[in-house]
């Protein structure tokens, strides 16, 4: 064997134990008490840590064009930032030119991908268009690798509602997977143009513009026509109280419906859109009321809400400053890569949830709705050798200063937490330690995914 981690509790999504996990070539070859090193073996001594899987941030969006500029995080130092928080792979999307093949926009997104990323990725198919030309190819991109598509229900590229259910329908037939950004455009463009009018254009009315309402209504329609096609829906970046119940009666009737929620929306009120430094915290949908954390926080707790992920797609000061007078001219995203894993464990280490639902929320449960289990997120033998070892007893306060990705602020400056991920393996490789990267750029390999859940 080539590493041995003896001494530490290992925490999967169904359970914990005391064990030690030997690893060969990249995978996790045996996980028993009292394993004996071979004469070449690394061996780490993880008294005192937790011992989970690697974090699967399933969306992220780095080099995302917007307008004449990209998001600031390429995949290089996105990933260099991932693996410093404990994320050992991520899913990021493609979006295709309107005209263009699908495996085209994949061959070209994977082309910058491969040299740089430093661990694991895939990739989510977005849907600029829906044509017959598009629904056809569908089916061969799932075989590529990439079961799930991405659908707009608002920005210059959202689809109509007959687009949509044609979408649900070939979804159904393949087997594939469609998630939806849902907001209502026609109420949100309505109340953008009314504040624009009043010379209302500051960071708050953001939030105005796109209040809880025009998110859960737009979640509800977006529930009641997978219904009606049968078809699986995973909601992204759900914000508000409303969506959430639509989520969580579809499930009670048993539709499959998945719902993915933020660490920025676990954390944060829109009160933060009238502070000075408002226009950093604008995303879409924007973070929304304490009722809305709130019932957020039940939905972690019952189980209706499914994944937690980052929708990671900061941009530097100088382009979110483009907007400090018109928040219409803001570029729309946050980080949060690197916060992901420590965020969520640190509530666990606050008994806000235990550690075991942390790892299902951030690890195991993304593994097994996008296809990457059994080889992602769990700690077992055949699994790769994805591991974290965590120091719940090691607090920090997060700055920029000590953060691995090139955005020059996050909006997580100052706050706490308790415990921190001291040691991230790829495939059995060390990329994070001593507070530092160590890994290298062009390691990551694209993961082609088959099946759900």
């Amino acid at each position: 064997m080539e590493l041995l981690i003896k001494n530490g509790v290992i925490v999967n999504a169904g359970g914990r134990q005391e064990a030690d996990v030997a690893v060969d070539g990249g995978k996790i070859i045996k996980v028993e008490k009292n394993i004996t090193p071979g004469v070449q073996t690394e061996v780490v001594d993880a008294s005192g840590l937790l011992v989970l899987p690697g974090a699967i941030d399933v969306h992220t969006h780095f080099e995302l064009p917007f307008g004449d500029f990209f998001s600031a995080d390429d995949f290089f130092s996105g990933t260099r930032a991932a693996a410093c928080g404990g994320v050992t792979t991520v899913i990021d999307f493609i979006t295709p030119e309107k005209g263009e093949s699908l495996l085209d926009a994949f061959k070209k997104r994977n082309e910058l991908a491969a040299s740089k990323a430093c661990i694991d990725y895939s990739f989510h198919m977005g849907l600029s268009e829906v044509n017959d030309r598009v629904l056809d190819e569908m089916k061969a991109v799932k075989s590529a690798g990439m079961p799930s598509f991405k659908v707009f229900m608002t920005y210059a590229f959202r689809i109509t509602e007959n687009e949509f259910r044609r979408t649900l329908a070939e979804a159904k037939s393949i087997g594939a997977l469609i998630m939806v950004h849902a907001e209502d455009h026609e109420a949100l463009e309505a109340k953008r143009a009314e504040f624009i009018k009043d010379g209302k254009t500051d960071p708050w009315h953001h939030y105005l513009s796109r209040p809880e309402d025009v998110e859960g209504k737009a979640v509800g329609e977006a529930v009641k026509l997978a219904k009606s096609a049968g078809a699986m829906l995973y909601i992204v970046h759900l914000a508000c109280a409303e969506g959430l119940r639509a989520v969580e009666k579809a499930q009670a009737e048993g539709y499959p419906v998945f719902a993915e929620t933020c660490p920025q929306y676990l954390n944060f009120t829109c009160d933060v859109y009238k502070r000075p430094d408002g226009r950093n915290f604008v995303c879409s949908p924007p973070i929304k009321g304490k009722s809305s954390l709130d019932a957020l926080w039940g939905g972690i707790k019952s189980g209706s809400i499914n994944t937690v992920a980052t929708d990671h797609c900061p941009f530097n000061t100088c382009d979110k400053d483009r907007g400090k007078d018109d928040f219409t001219k803001i570029p729309n995203g946050v980080m949060g890569v690197e916060i992901l894993y420590p965020f969520m464990l640190s509530e666990a280490g606050r008994d806000c949830l235990s550690y075991e639902r942390a790892v299902e929320l951030c690890s195991s449960n993304p593994a097994k709705i996008f296809g990457l289990a059994p080889a992602k997120g769990v700690i077992a033998p055949g699994a790769d050798a994805d591991i974290v070892l965590y120091d719940a007893a090691k607090d920090y306060k997060i700055l920029q200063k000590n953060m691995h990705s090139t955005i020059d602020y996050t909006i997580w400056e100052g706050i706490s937490l308790k415990g921190r991920p001291v040691c991230t393996f790829s495939r059995g490789m060390r990329v994070f330690a001593d507070g530092g990267f160590k890994g290298t750029a062009g390691r990551g390999r694209f993961i082609k995914r088959v099946k759900y859940m």
